[in-house]
């Protein structure tokens, strides 16, 4: 199974998902499930597919089944194998086949961890890519060449944590 994580994304309005207090809001093919400690929202949409999404996260989808657009806070996602799923942020792309990974977009940022499995992960302007495994992450910031590095520990348990691992 594939466990994206993803924060910010500018890309088209279809679902928003604001604030804890807003009405749970679904993308297409998904149903919503509010959870607590920490606040989110769980979108169930079949066919292998579970995303977790922090209170404020802002996701869109036409087709959530091959990938996602994100705008703010953060995303968790598990994938169940296939082809292709993309995670779309202001920096980068994240392409999974069957993994479980979390991408974290912050402002100048998208950071990309792999839990298990394996992730592409290219610019969004750029053709270059960088393959990461297991406990191997990136930074992708605009000017700065991808590096693949071991994530510390503390820095992988700060962000699972947003999700309740």
């Amino acid at each position: 199974m594939a466990m994206v994580l993803v924060t910010a994304l500018a890309v088209p309005l279809m679902v928003s998902l604001f604030q804890a207090e807003a009405q749970a809001q679904v993308l297409p093919g998904c149903t919503a499930t509010r959870v607590t400690d920490p606040p989110r929202q769980v979108l169930d949409c079949g066919n292998g597919l579970l995303i977790e999404s922090e209170a404020a996260a802002a996701l869109t989808a036409q087709t959530p089944q091959s990938g996602l657009d994100l705008e703010g806070r953060a995303i968790l996602i598990e994938v169940s194998p296939r082809e292709s799923f993309q995670v779309l942020t202001p920096h980068a792309i994240a392409t999974v086949r069957g993994t479980q990974f979390a991408v974290d977009v912050d402002a100048g940022v998208t950071s990309v961890f792999v839990v298990e499995g394996s992730v592409e992960v290219s610019r969004r302007d750029e053709p270059a890519t960088v393959l990461l495994g297991p406990g191997e992450g990136v930074d992708v910031r605009p000017g700065e060449p991808l590096v693949v590095r071991e994530w510390p520990q503390p820095r992988v348990n700060a962000l699972l944590a947003r999700f309740g691992r």
